[in-house]
């Protein structure tokens, strides 16, 4: 007897996907293996629709042709809740879409905060900005992961909320000088202000003052953290393993953050093989 493939997607689809997704060379890809089969593939094809859209934004190339490539995205994703698809993602994310009640509004968010980043390149935005900015690409991203995990609560939509700032947060304390380099800096203007650091990335990096910007923004991250876990509390337990295991994962990169004291940023501050092997067994098995 055939065993029908997960999600009732065409196996050469899945296994491109999650090609894809191994080959990121991310923890991502053995975090969402606890997951049964038909959530984890409908997670592989959100990442990869994920890394679709921010490449997009981060590629060398003219605004123009950038806006034209998201707008097109955009009407793949309304195309999705019509059933139409063109490829493994799109046909794979139909599927994913129909089992799990994934938002439309939730995947167009994180297209519109790519836009975010190719039409500004954002440097110091404030803080108002910024929060906007951290719902639209990780948030948003969190609203849809929820529901593919199994819980589509108000409280599971508050850890997408409070999770994606913590997370997105941490991935901007750890890359201050990738970004600057691109000429981005994502340090909210009112912290830069108060600590007399400049707007410029490049002169940001060079200011004494930037570790103290930092640790504030690392506070705020750690609150967002806190207030996920908190929400974690009045979800489905087995649908919360896999953000747990995200949570604490970046929580450990920030508590390594909050270490180094941002005294060297040529070094990328990242955890030991040990360490994500311990978090794992400690909140991805449990």
């Amino acid at each position: 007897m055939a065993v029908a493939s997960p999600l009732g997607a065409a196996r050469t689809d899945l296994d491109e996907i999650e090609a894809s997704v191994r080959e990121a060379g991310t923890s991502f890809y053995q975090g969402m293996r606890v997951l049964p089969p038909d959530r984890r593939h409908a997670m592989y094809a959100i990442y990869r629709f994920c890394r679709i859209i921010d490449d997009i934004a981060d590629e060398d190339g003219e605004l123009p042709d950038k806006l034209r490539q998201l707008a097109a995205w955009r009407a793949r994703v309304a195309g999705l809740y019509r059933g139409e698809s063109d490829g493994p993602v799109t046909r794979v994310l139909v599927a994913a879409v129909q089992k799990f009640q994934l938002r439309e509004e939730d995947f167009a968010a994180v297209i519109d905060g790519m836009r975010m980043d190719a039409e500004t390149g954002i440097v110091a935005p404030d803080l108002a900005t910024l929060d906007l900015y951290c719902d639209r690409v990780a948030a948003a991203v969190g609203r849809l992961s929820v529901r593919a995990f199994g819980d589509s609560s108000p409280e599971a939509d508050q850890v997408a909320w409070s999770l994606g700032r913590a997370l997105q947060l941490t991935n901007i304390l750890r890359d201050i000088k990738e970004d600057a380099d691109r000429g981005r800096l994502y340090l909210p203007a009112e912290y830069l202000d108060a600590a007399g650091v400049p707007h410029d990335p490049a002169a940001a990096l060079a200011s004494p003052a930037l570790p103290a910007v930092c640790a504030r923004l690392a506070a705020d991250a750690r609150r967002h953290f806190n207030s996920a876990r908190a929400h974690m509390e009045h979800c489905d337990p087995k649908a919360m393993k896999p953000a747990r295991l995200m949570g604490e994962t970046y929580a450990a990169i920030l508590t390594n953050l909050e270490r180094s004291g941002w005294r060297d940023l040529e070094v990328r501050v990242g955890l030991p093989p040990w360490t994500k092997l311990w978090l794992l067994v400690r909140y991805g098995l449990a």
